[in-house]
């Protein structure tokens, strides 16, 4: 079985087309999972959305999604995420909200978009002087407790830092990166910085043995209009959006 992993689109709609068409050229995948954060962002959520729908991906809940599903904004609503709920219909924000935290995506393999018990914390990453870094071997076998024993494969997403992980004794954690959103910054304390490095939209393959096993695991990185889609964020007034757009960072 061959899997393709989309992980945190974030509204980017020329990312997430560039990422479908190199993934055809690739000879497709049996599934394509989509883990969450899909619209989130000073981009084009709408259009993601519908484009989202159409394909009817499995497709678990990120934390951007359910944020931007809730009923009303107020003061403490994330700039990306009133910018997307403005731009949905009821019925797009509803359809957010009802997806689950988690999916068995084939026998062994769990798919979620940060934890398997939550949408918001981090998996494999820890914060070390602003940066996300991988968290120590213990911390992550520790998040990892709520999944069932037979999992042995785990797709997840949230950091956009593409990450191949094999638990000694364990399961095998794939990260593929984000489609959309090559760096971002979180003023939740401790404030941190995700960066990818460079402005290409990320997205993964894994191919699964006769035995359900992970036997090869590819990480790519799609080239695209990125300077497109960072003059459509300084449109919405979002420069540091447009930076991490065209360059992978945050800062210099």
């Amino acid at each position: 079985m061959r899997i393709a992993v989309l992980a945190d689109i974030h509204g980017n709609l020329l990312a997430l087309d560039a990422v479908l068409d190199d993934l055809n050229r690739r000879g497709g995948a049996d599934i394509t999972v989509d883990l969450g954060d899909c619209v989130s962002g000073p981009l084009w959520p709408r259009e993601t959305m519908e484009r989202l729908q159409t394909l009817n991906l499995p497709t678990v809940r990120g934390n951007h999604d359910r944020r931007v599903a809730q009923d009303t904004a107020d003061e403490t609503m994330w700039p990306s995420d009133r910018y997307a709920q403005e731009r949905l219909t009821p019925a797009q924000r509803q359809a957010l909200l009802a997806l689950p935290l988690t999916l068995e995506i084939a026998p062994g393999v769990t798919a979620f978009h940060a934890r398997p018990d939550h949408d918001e914390k981090y998996l494999a990453d820890a914060i070390v002087d602003g940066q996300l870094v991988r968290a120590p071997l213990e911390a992550i076998r520790r998040r990892l407790k709520p999944l069932d024993p037979a999992c042995r494969l785990v797709l997840c997403g949230h950091s956009h830092r593409n990450e191949l992980i094999r638990i000694p004794g364990g399961q095998v954690i794939f990260n593929p990166g984000s489609v959309g959103c090559p760096a971002y910054d979180d003023d939740t304390p401790p404030a941190h910085v995700s960066e990818q490095g460079s402005p290409h939209a990320r997205y993964g393959i894994v191919e699964l043995g006769k035995d359900g096993s992970p036997s090869r695991f590819e990480s790519i990185a799609v080239d695209y209009d990125h300077e497109a889609a960072a003059k459509q964020a300084e449109q919405a007034g979002r420069p540091e959006w447009a930076r991490a757009l065209r360059t992978g960072f945050m800062k210099d």
